[in-house]
């Protein structure tokens, strides 16, 4: 595999934990939101991520249908909201509250969201570190090559 393909299958992985750490920070911000359009609290999202093909150019299609060598990077394939009960707390002031003065909290547990913050931005570190690395080869191959 050359350099430039593992720097672009780096890049994919980069840019999903990018995508993860988004809907990260958007389950921390609604955690306590209690209304959202639909009408009942903020459901917890999380990303899906799937294999892509590495895109390339026409000749580097070429050789690999003729090889039959894929490579493959990552993307990200939706963002669903994850199903699960909401938190049920008891504050009859509050204005969502029901007849019982229960209010509903979405699904969102604060430590859950910090831990899968760390380990999304241990993975954009890593793709960042490769990509680091690939460049340092290229540098020293063409330091050789002089």
């Amino acid at each position: 595999m050359d350099l430039m393909k593992a720097m672009d299958i780096a890049a994919s992985g980069m840019s999903a934990e990018r995508a993860r750490l988004n809907v990260i920070s958007m389950n921390l911000a609604n955690a306590n939101t209690t209304r959202t359009a639909s009408g009942g609290p903020y459901r917890r999202k999380t990303v899906i991520f799937e294999t892509s093909p590495v895109t390339r150019s026409f000749e580097d299609e070429l050789k690999v249908s003729m090889e039959n060598n894929e490579v493959y990077g990552v993307k990200v394939n939706g963002i669903t909201p994850v199903k699960g009960p909401f938190k049920r707390v008891y504050d009859p002031s509050h204005p969502d509250a029901d007849k019982d003065g229960y209010v509903y909290l979405p699904n969102v547990n604060l430590v859950q969201e910090m831990v899968e913050m760390l380990n999304a931005n241990r993975g954009y570190e890593a793709n960042a570190a490769a990509i680091k690395t690939a460049k340092e080869m290229a540098l020293r191959a063409l330091d050789l090559a002089r």
